[in-house]
């Protein structure tokens, strides 16, 4: 039985993807795809030595260009505040006096107990202030 070098290429290509799927390391990936390269090369009639440098050359032209292109992509993510971390200086209206001791305020569409950052500072009912802490339950305003 005599198997056509393309053939072999094509194992080698699945045998590459295995564990790009285990282990998520995209130059598996990279690699199969210089094998997918090299048998399309073996199809064509390309010589063995074609075919491994045709292998080598898209692998490493993968591995140069969407390697770093990849890093930029997962070091640069939108950064989304969620929880208390997006309450952190947002507006609020104080609906009962604020002051160091404590207060209300409608903060996000939600009424919250809160207090003054500065103990000696209050705002009176209808007055904006900022959200700069959230101790706990309690918003802290300024």
């Amino acid at each position: 039985m005599n198997i056509d070098a393309w053939v072999w290429w094509l194992i080698g290509a699945a045998g590459l993807g295995i564990p790009l799927v285990l282990t998520a390391l995209p130059e598996f990936g990279m690699f199969a795809v210089g094998a997918l390269a090299a048998a399309g090369t073996a199809a064509l009639g390309g010589g063995a030595v074609a075919q491994v440098l045709v292998f080598v050359l898209v692998s490493v032209a993968l591995i140069a260009v969407v390697r770093p292109i990849a890093n930029r992509h997962r070091d640069q993510r939108p950064q989304h505040r969620s929880g208390i971390e997006a309450l952190k200086g947002r507006s609020a209206l104080v609906l009962e006096r604020v002051d160091g001791s404590g207060g209300r305020i409608k903060l996000a569409g939600e009424v919250w107990s809160a207090r003054t950052l500065d103990v000696d500072s209050s705002f009176e009912p209808g007055q904006s202030v900022d959200v700069v802490d959230i101790d706990g339950a309690t918003a802290v305003v300024m």
